[in-house]
């Protein structure tokens, strides 16, 4: 990966042009002067508890569902991790830690059993048994649930998973067998060692079967909703506020500190900042990119960053002309100045991305393909001999459409990278559509778009989370891509238990995706948040898995 690229007075030229881009959009909102309103650090004690436990945090956006079974955004994970719970959860060093699962064994990795807590309870004080997992596991395989993530439990090699996801077999035929109603036993079709950190995603999670048949596709709202997480579901305003309590049946109940969260659905990080820097949110889901060297300087023991396994990219409609031609999607992708974007354009930590896979995953070692050795210079101007070979001109400009979902960042880094595409090739135009967060996924499912915005984290820690994304039929395969010398290298590091075989083989599913580029990977995120003093017990961990049950609010 190429960190210093050579100077070049074009490039200074051209890093102005889209500086002055980014800037056109902050108007009032840019960010005032370091240090004019630096704050005096807090002294707090964190053994001392204020009286009113309540939790107010910004939520990103409106959430698709609260259905695990229907959702497919970070969004919706977040709420998701504290109304319903997994057998394990997530740990702050990337590992796993006890949920309805008290303990698991295995003996080669293909087979698991799964001890259940024995007092873990739902919200209307039913018990969770493993007959739950069982029947919840089916409806999310069950191609009359739809889900966007029957995938998951497919690539996890659930016995008999990928042929009830294609509906020539009965959900009844999956795997998975409640022994007795606290011992879950779990069947794969081969050894996967990472088996039980995929656990962790919400997709996994329980749902209670009686509600879900009572209810329908309203078992969701509040009042119908029944969850077996921290807390329980009382209010639901669409696109102001989703509120839950503590729920007393939960079986660790006793370390729960706090009593209710609020979730502020914004999806503008600066009006988010706004609310946050006025007392109202103790706890922001993102940042605005323009105030991050403010908000370093002012509130720097606020500004929680680390290293995320997620990948910021563009995806191309490869079923939709010209687009399912490789040489323009390496053209565009080729042009865009990876190092303006992440050290510029956003600057708060992240890195520029060459490969799906950011370089942190576990078992990952990144292919040194030939376009991330070239120079940006040199990049740009064999984008520019593709583009002419592919037939544009200024006699013939492409033309496109570029999706994203509402969101202030989202629009700076297309306009940023619109502004680099027309500096490269002059005969590129452009038309920026923006939608709000429903909308935009369902365009990309119905794959309804020439370039969209997109974003791909991990869920769990291990290269296979971020390769399965482009597997021919992959439910969140939105451009479409399919390769069949990819899918057979998938399916290889699959069988593969040797550690450095494997990595082999993910380098090369990478190599082929240089060469095809069904997306254009432009930054590894990071995870960043704002969370006040007063708020303690936040751990971040590379997947972003936090828990309200693991916060409380201090004395302040």
């Amino acid at each position: 990966m190429l960190c210093n690229l050579p100077h070049s007075p074009s490039r200074t030229w051209y890093l102005g042009l889209v500086v002055a881009a980014i800037f056109s959009l902050v108007g009032c909102g840019a960010p005032s002067e370091p240090g004019a309103n630096k704050q005096a650090a807090v002294q707090l004690d964190p053994t001392k508890l204020a009286a009113d436990q309540t939790l107010v945090r910004g939520g990103g956006s409106e959430p698709e569902s609260l259905d695990p079974h229907k959702i497919s955004g970070t969004v919706e994970s977040a709420l998701l991790r504290d109304l319903l719970e997994t057998l394990v959860i997530a740990a702050p060093d990337g590992g796993v830690r006890p949920g309805v699962a008290e303990s698991w064994e295995t003996a080669d990795n293909q087979h698991y059993i799964f001890k259940l807590h024995k007092d873990a309870k739902w919200s209307n004080g039913d018990p969770v048994t493993a007959g739950d997992f069982v029947y919840s596991w089916r409806r999310l395989l069950d191609p009359a649930t739809a889900s966007p993530y029957a995938w998951y439990l497919v690539a996890g090699k659930l016995k008999n998973a990928k042929e009830i996801s294609d509906g020539t077999r009965p959900p009844e035929s999956l795997g998975v067998e409640a022994l007795d109603p606290h011992t879950l036993k779990v069947s794969l079709e081969a050894p996967v060692p990472y088996f039980v950190a995929m656990l962790v995603h919400a997709s996994t999670s329980p749902v209670h079967q009686a509600t879900v048949e009572k209810h329908g596709d309203q078992w969701t709202r509040v009042g119908n909703f029944v969850g077996n997480g921290a807390f329980k579901l009382t209010e639901w305003v669409v696109n102001e506020r989703i509120e839950y309590v503590k729920n007393e049946l939960y079986w660790d109940a006793a370390n729960v500190k706090l009593q209710k969260v609020r979730n502020l659905p914004i999806a503008s990080p600066n009006a988010e900042l706004k609310r946050y820097e006025a007392g109202e949110i103790d706890f922001a889901y993102s940042i605005p990119i323009e105030h991050i060297g403010r908000l370093r300087e002012e509130r720097g023991d606020e500004v929680k960053t680390t290293p995320y396994i997620g990948t910021y990219y563009y995806e191309f409609n490869t079923t939709r002309p010209p687009f399912d031609d490789a040489r323009v999607r390496r053209a565009l992708a080729y042009a865009i100045d990876r190092e303006i974007m992440a050290y510029k354009v956003m600057g708060r930590g992240e890195e520029p991305a060459f490969h799906l896979t950011p370089s942190i995953v576990k078992g990952f070692e990144p292919p040194l393909t030939e376009w991330s050795q070239m120079t940006q210079n040199e990049r740009v101007t064999t984008a520019r001999e593709l583009l002419t070979e592919a037939g544009y001109s200024e006699q013939n400009p492409l033309k496109f459409n570029l999706l994203y979902n509402t969101n202030d960042n989202h629009k700076k880094v297309a306009v940023a990278v619109t502004a680099m595409w027309k500096q490269a090739f002059g005969f590129v135009d452009v038309t920026l559509e923006n939608q709000e967060w429903k909308t935009y996924l369902d365009t990309r499912a119905n794959t309804d778009f020439d370039v969209a915005r997109a974003g791909w984290i991990g869920d769990y820690n291990e290269p296979s989370t971020m390769l399965k994304l482009l597997l021919t039929g992959g439910g969140s395969n939105y451009a479409k891509y399919s390769n069949s010398s990819y899918d057979e290298l998938f399916k290889k590091s699959a069988r593969e238990l040797d550690v450095a075989k494997r990595a082999e083989y993910y380098a090369q599913a990478e190599e082929i995706l240089a060469r095809d580029m069904p997306i254009a990977p432009i930054y590894q995120y990071v995870i960043q948040h704002m969370v006040k003093p007063h708020v303690g017990g936040y751990a971040a961990d590379p997947l972003d898995n936090y828990y309200s049950k693991d916060m409380w609010i201090i004395e302040h």
